[in-house]
């Protein structure tokens, strides 16, 4: 039996969440004008042509590794305040995002590189509805007044570039204070 037997044939769903996972990886190192497809493809050990029969640009895979970014932090979201009073609802979203995203840095990377390339009107149409439903999500599960939410969600983004940065594990006096003032002192 050659290698080739013993290789385990994948659906086209299947291939194209591997190709999203690489894409992800890509994206957040390099964006989406420095990532090539050839280097996402092989990380997926596809070739290029199969690549382009699972998605048709590269622009379309980054627009699918944003939408289904925000769907799994949406999911995050909804999983966090299941079942907990409405009042502490944003503390529940808050601590789960904290545990579980923000230790992601290529999933925080890449969330910014989504936010550079608004430029395109497609990729700003995507991260606009990824960060709408997530905004509104929040809103209706918490409560909480307008500019409550507001201050979680600058909260958040702060903490987004304090680990793009890795700030909490730089040291710098800035950064240890504001590692301590934000709650992501690591000592």
């Amino acid at each position: 039996m050659t290698p080739a037997d013993t290789t385990e044939r994948r659906t086209a769903d299947e291939r194209r969440d591997q190709v999203l996972d690489a894409a992800l990886a890509e994206f957040a190192q390099t964006g989406l004008h420095g990532t090539s497809t050839e280097r996402i493809a092989q990380r997926v050990g596809l070739s290029q042509p199969y690549l382009f029969r699972l998605f048709d640009t590269k622009k379309q895979i980054f627009v699918a590794a944003i939408d289904r970014c925000f769907r799994e932090t949406l999911e995050l979201f909804r999983t966090a305040s299941e079942g907990v009073p409405r009042e502490e609802a944003l503390a529940a979203i808050g601590r789960a995002y904290g545990s579980t995203l923000l230790p992601d840095r290529t999933r925080l990377l890449g969330q910014m590189h989504a936010y550079a390339a608004c430029g395109d009107d497609e990729i700003r149409t995507a991260v606009r509805r990824g960060f709408g439903d997530l905004y509104e999500f929040v809103e209706r599960v918490s409560g909480a007044s307008d500019e409550e939410v507001m201050r979680f969600f600058a909260h958040g983004m702060l903490l987004n570039v304090m680990t793009a940065m890795d700030v909490p594990g730089f040291d710098a006096g800035w950064a240890r204070r504001l590692s301590v003032a934000s709650g992501c002192d690591p000592t």
